[in-house]
């Protein structure tokens, strides 16, 4: 094997034999997803984990199993019933997508997930890695997965420091992965591998401080033979960080009211109730009836961060009577009713904060 990420891979039953039987072991068995062959589940999982970490997604994983516990019962609900439980997991494409995902299983599929990595894929929000995780796990079809955890095992067991964030590299990582997949007894094997290899990524072959003492592939990986596994991945490429000022009317009646509007798709916090934004304090202000104006009351400033940007949130607060409403659009939303609805992880803190 060569470190220059140009690899000629003879067969290696070694990597799947050794993940396989460390994961009956030693790999994780307790979550609420694990022990089952239930595409619906096993999705829904998938979707919570992308950018997500294990710890966070285990409480919204049983509330969203408990209120629609099958696809039927997603696909039937409203989107602001999802986004309202979604709350808070960020990244809300998701859960936009996880919805019309559902409806196109029942309409397209009669509710029954198609079991190949390649008509998963043509489903809403499934990507190549996530279809590919459904379909090893729950119908033993002999494909890759290829998520972060995986690529950080894989780069670091093959020594293959080619550039990710050079999409051709990508896919001759992934060319490698199917390679070496297992080739004996699939409907037991492929579950396992592909579990263990997530498993390896999250609990041993960690970011900063893998844990290659106790791996099963330390004898051949090469990056723990060449004492470095912090050089892979390789990605190169980074995406600049911005930051943002926005202003936000917090607008309330003694009784609990908050003035609501959805936000416009696409752009930030699409398709989620939100106070009213402005990109200035003077908008804001434009925005309060006259006779209100010296009412507002100006909040610490809240920093939020994304993916890619820094917002720093402005709230200022009104109180108004039911009778009167700001000069934006939007509407009252009782407690009863805002309470349910989907809304931005900042806003919702906030709110509860008062």
């Amino acid at each position: 094997m060569s470190n220059q990420g140009v690899l000629t891979l003879v067969p290696d039953e070694f990597l799947s034999q050794a993940v396989v039987a460390w994961q009956s072991s030693n790999g994780r068995h307790d979550l609420p997803w694990q022990n089952t062959r239930d595409p619906y589940r096993v999705w829904l999982s998938e979707i919570m984990l992308q950018q997500t970490q294990v710890g966070t997604v285990l409480a919204y994983f049983e509330r969203f199993l408990g209120k629609f516990p099958h696809v039927a019962a997603l696909s039937d609900a409203s989107l602001d019933e999802v986004l309202g439980l979604w709350s808070g997991l960020g990244y809300y494409s998701r859960a936009r997508n996880m919805h019309r995902c559902a409806q196109e299983v029942m309409h397209r599929y009669a509710g029954v997930f198609p079991q190949t990595a390649q008509q998963l894929q043509a489903l809403p929000g499934i990507g190549p890695s996530t279809a590919a995780a459904i379909a090893s796990l729950c119908f033993s079809e002999r494909v890759a997965i290829l998520d972060g955890n995986v690529k950080r095992v894989l780069t670091r067991y093959l020594g293959f420091a080619s550039d990710l964030s050079v999409a051709g590299n990508e896919r001759q990582l992934w060319q490698l992965a199917n390679s070496l997949l297992p080739h004996t007894d699939l409907i037991n094997a492929m579950p396992r591998y592909t579990q263990g290899m997530m498993d390896l990524g999250a609990t041993l072959c960690t970011l900063r401080k893998p844990a290659c003492a106790s791996c099963p592939l330390q004898n051949r990986c090469v990056a723990n033979l060449q004492s470095n596994p912090l050089a892979f991945p390789v990605k190169t490429r980074r995406i600049k960080r911005s930051a943002q000022s926005i202003w936000m009317l917090w607008a309330r009646t003694d009784e609990g009211a908050l003035w609501l509007e959805p936000r416009p798709t696409p752009g930030v916090w699409a398709g989620l109730y939100c106070f009213t934004l402005f990109d200035t304090r003077q908008a804001l202000l434009a925005a309060v009836p006259d006779a209100y104006r010296v009412h507002l009351i100006d909040l610490p400033v809240v920093k939020h961060v994304l993916t890619h940007k820094d917002l720093h949130l402005h709230p200022v607060q009104l109180e108004l009577p039911g009778t009167c409403s700001p000069n934006v659009s939007g509407a009252w939303f009782e407690p009863t009713q805002w309470e349910q609805l989907g809304m931005p992880a900042p806003v919702r803190k906030l709110l509860h904060s008062s």
